[in-house]
Parts: structure tokens; sequence; C-alpha cells
């Protein structure tokens, strides 16, 4: 991977192509962000650079923190996050990474943190299939039998009511529609998880190669 960026979901539009066909898009408010630290295989055991993005007050940053961004001569950042790279060679701490580094057509993974739906039910969070309302069976949204009587236990992976959402999804091989490089707008074709303003990890598609 040679190519990631951070960005924030401003929303979903729509808009025509050459041929007047409608393309849903998702914009995406791209960098700029800058590199806080390199890491590379002799020192660290691997190849990552880690990206800053959108600038934070630095009376909100604690001691170590402010270290951090000091060594790399960059104002502190709200988010940060970090990214495997081939060569760690190409990039430096202070670096300005813009959405001008992608190119329209190139497909890229997104990752982000999907909307949280909160505690739900096994018939909403599995699609599990709810019980006789005839004849006063009294047991309509239950989770139904939890397996062997003589385990005394419930086994591992157990579909249950539990918290739905909230958890990481990426999606693979999105293309890039459109690039406005003076407004940092990135446009993806395509739906993005998370909800708008939340933030946005854009890398190198793995199977678009």
């Amino acid at each position: 991977m040679d190519k990631a960026i951070l960005a924030r979901k401003v929303g979903m539009t729509q808009i025509y192509d050459e041929q007047g066909r409608v393309i849903p898009v998702t914009v995406l408010e791209a960098g700029p962000c800058r590199v806080v630290q390199v890491k590379n295989m002799d020192k660290d055991g691997y190849n990552s650079i880690q990206l800053g993005y959108k600038d934070k007050k630095e009376n909100r940053v604690n001691k170590p923190l402010k270290g951090h961004f000091r060594r790399a001569k960059v104002k502190p950042m709200q988010y940060l996050r970090e990214f495997r790279v081939s060569d760690p060679a190409n990039y430096s701490p202070g670096q300005e990474i813009k959405v001008d580094s992608f190119a329209v057509g190139e497909s890229v993974d997104v990752s982000a943190t999907a909307k949280g739906k909160g505690f739900a039910g096994s018939i909403k969070k599995m699609g599990f299939g709810r019980g006789p309302k005839t004849h006063g069976s009294h047991y309509y949204r239950g989770p139904g039998s939890l397996g062997a009587v003589d385990a005394a236990r419930v086994f591992k992976g157990r579909p249950l009511p539990g918290r739905m959402g909230a958890w990481r999804r990426t999606v693979q091989n999105l293309n890039i529609v459109d690039i406005d490089a003076d407004k940092n707008i990135l446009l993806v074709k395509g739906s993005v998880p998370g909800p708008r303003g939340g933030l946005v990890e854009i890398k190198e598609s793995v199977k678009g190669k």
C-alpha cells in the first residue's frame, strides 16, 4: 500500500456522467493530513506511517502527545491513524498529504465505524423468525432454544440479542468519480459506512491493483 489519507464523511448525493446516467456518490472531505511518524523495518519491525488529521487546540493535548507532535514539528492533531506502506523512505515527518495524491478512476478501500443501533433482539439483529401468535404461545420474539441440555452451557458463537452496529466496516473497491483539490473533496461511487461527520480511512485498494 502506497496511498492513504484520512477524511470526514460529508454525505451522499448524485452526479451525472457524460452519457447522462445518474451515479450515486459519497462526498468525503479528505485531508490535508500530516505525516506525524514514520516506522521502518530496521527500527520498528514493520513499515508504516502515522497520519494526523484536523487541528486540535494545544491545551487539549496531554504532555506525551505534545512531545510526539513536537518531535515531528507539526501542530497537534485531533485524529491519528497508522497505515502500512511498502516503502517508508518516500515519507518524512511533517510531510503534507493532500487529496490530489489520488486520481480519478482509481479504486480505494474505505474503512469507518458503522452507525450504532443500540441493543437489539435476535429478530432485528440476526433475522430470526418469530414464534406463533396463536393458541396463547406467549413466545413471540425470543431467541429460541440455546442448544443441548446436557451441555449445561451456551456454546460460543451462538447468535443472541446484544449490541447492534458501531462496529468497524471496510468497503472495498470503491471507484473515485471526481476530485476537487481546491476544496479537498473526494467523490467515491457508492455508500460509505458511518454517520455524517464521521472519520473515514481511505487507502489504495488491495484487490484493485
